[in-house]
């Protein structure tokens, strides 16, 4: 290790910021001024929430910078590595730095899933070994039984990541103890929830953590093959995976007798088009099958009769990210964090009109308050806060009044908030929920197979509705009939898809309904801000 350690954030948001330039131009200056032979230059996941630049630190001096532009690069080579001057305009302030990158040593923040992406190239299966990889997977072949595995997990409390929030080793019990001649471990890393991003930043910044929980499952099920089913417009992520499996099986942590153990297991990458729908774990199933990407009538459920019509575990990365560190360090010491009925901590996507956005990882029972102006730096332009649907799309839309309540998977049933995928969706006061609405619905009637009626003509009736309103033409009655929609969806749909409308319309029409009220009677929206206020001018040729 030579004396000098720059490690740049150079997952995908920084990437369009610029990073991979700066990293090269940074490479070119450091070998003008003669630097290269003491100084380490690290391409690393993402470091925190995000500032207007790419996140630079240099260490041992522990200086964090925020980078623009190669004249930024050049100032912190030319003062700082050359003369040992920290370049301050560049630095990012102290006060600011708890929140943006030294999360280890926030007490509000407790990274378990995220504990390696910032701080190793993830790239390099040396540096996830030398941070305790793949240690898990050694203790669940040598030191626990298969049904040992499935326990701590079960004790541990942990939940599905994804938005449901099933118990994992229960799942996994179910799989193990189904009779077939192969089982399949899956990953969901579909991610097509809008404003989730949490999956992406994992599989850029430390892939070795999904890939060690999946061998770690397939020992615990008995299953000997795995699929990991990626959004194929996550190119980071797909580059990062695929380079991962291949180091894994160089080293004998996937293929044949792993670690001498006697158990074998392989893993393939499958990507996915695009379809919101195949985050729905049949959809999903059926598209790693080569079949069109739509849900299966369920029962029977994957864990008896899933991919190829054999029992099939299917968890998402966040999930699966944290069970090494539940197998290395036991199942109550995961239960130390968050709450008796949601242990652990929830990794929450930060987005919309707050200053900060980016990914925290904290632990479950925080608050949406905590969330927008802890971590999130409040508003931009200090404005005020209006409303903010938790949970991603299909997740709830909720006022200021229910900032305070704590985030778990019990908080829908008791407060009417949806934790979800972990979205947290600011929105300030020029936001019009009638506007938020449509482009909502519009959404889900584009992402509807169109397989079952209800969803397929539910949605677009909705839309059709939210569209009138917001050119001010809707009738009180249409309040009822989208109340209609979304509970005839919810109760007859064929899948998730459908079945979750009813969260986000239901919350809108319920929290903000004094807004719908004011659409009507009205020839605008009351705020000017619907897309469809203002009728398009054609212009004809002569």
């Amino acid at each position: 290790m030579k004396p000098i350690l720059v490690l740049v954030s150079v997952d995908s948001n920084s990437i369009l910021l610029g990073a991979k330039q700066f990293v090269n131009y940074l490479r070119e200056t450091l070998e003008k001024y003669n630097l290269k032979d003491s100084v380490d230059v690290l391409e690393t996941g993402s470091m925190g929430v995000y500032t207007q630049g790419v996140v630079m630190a240099v260490f041992p001096d522990d200086v964090y910078y925020s980078v623009r532009s190669v004249a930024d690069v050049e100032k912190i080579v030319s003062e700082h590595l050359l003369k040992g001057r920290p370049v301050l305009s560049l630095e990012i302030p102290r006060e600011r730095l708890k929140l943006v990158v030294e999360r280890e040593k926030v007490t509000e923040e407790v990274r378990i899933v995220l504990r390696n992406i910032g701080m190793i190239d993830p790239r390099s299966i040396d540096q996830y070994i030398a941070r305790d990889g793949y240690f898990a997977l050694h203790k669940a072949l040598f030191e626990m039984k298969p049904e040992q595995v499935i326990e701590t997990i079960k004790e541990s409390g942990l939940r599905g990541r994804g938005g449901a929030g099933f118990p994992t080793g229960l799942k996994w019990q179910f799989t193990a103890k189904a009779q077939a001649d192969q089982k399949y471990v899956v990953c969901n890393a579909d991610e097509g929830e809008p404003g989730t991003f949490k999956d992406r930043l994992i599989m850029e910044g430390d892939p070795h953590s999904v890939i060690e929980a999946m061998i770690i499952c397939g020992y615990a099920v008995g299953a000997t093959k795995g699929y990991i089913y990626i959004r194929g417009e996550y190119y980071g992520s797909v580059e990062n995976i695929q380079k991962a499996i291949k180091d894994a099986y160089e080293y004998g942590f996937l293929g044949e007798n792993i670690l001498g153990s006697g158990f074998s297991f392989d893993l393939t990458v499958r990507l996915g088009a695009g379809a919101y729908v195949c985050g729905e774990e049949t959809a999903l199933l059926e598209s790693i099958e080569g079949k069109s990407g739509r849900p299966r009538l369920k029962p029977p459920y994957p864990p008896t009769n899933g991919l190829f019509g054999k029992p099939t575990v299917i968890n998402n990365v966040e999930t699966f990210a944290n069970v090494p560190q539940i197998i290395l360090n036991g199942a109550n010491w995961f239960k130390q964090f968050g709450t008796q009925g949601s242990p652990g901590t929830k990794v929450f996507s930060l987005v919309g009109n707050v200053v900060r956005r980016g990914i925290v990882e904290v632990p479950m029972g925080v608050t949406v308050r905590e969330l927008i102006y802890k971590f999130g730096g409040g508003l931009v332009g200090g404005k005020q806060l209006y409303m903010v649907q938790t949970g991603g799309t299909a997740g709830t839309f909720i006022g200021v009044d229910k900032l305070d309540v704590p985030l778990h998977y019990e908080s829908f049933r008791d407060h009417g908030v949806s934790i979800g995928s972990g979205v947290i969706l600011a929105m300030d006061e020029d936001v019009c929920p009638v506007d938020v609405a449509l482009n909502t619905m519009e959404f889900f009637e584009h992402e509807s197979c169109g397989k079952c009626t209800p969803c397929r003509e539910g949605t677009r009736l909705a839309v059709e509705i939210l569209r009138r309103m917001s050119k001010g033409q809707g009738k009180r009655e249409d309040l009822d009939t989208l109340k209609q929609i979304a509970i005839t969806t919810q109760e007859a749909s064929l899948c998730g898809l459908g079945q979750s409308i009813n969260v986000p319309l239901l919350s809108i029409l319920d929290n903000f309904r004094e807004d719908f009220l004011a659409h009507i009677g009205t020839t605008a929206c009351p705020k000017g801000v619907c897309r469809f206020e203002k009728p398009m001018k054609v212009k004809t040729k002569v």
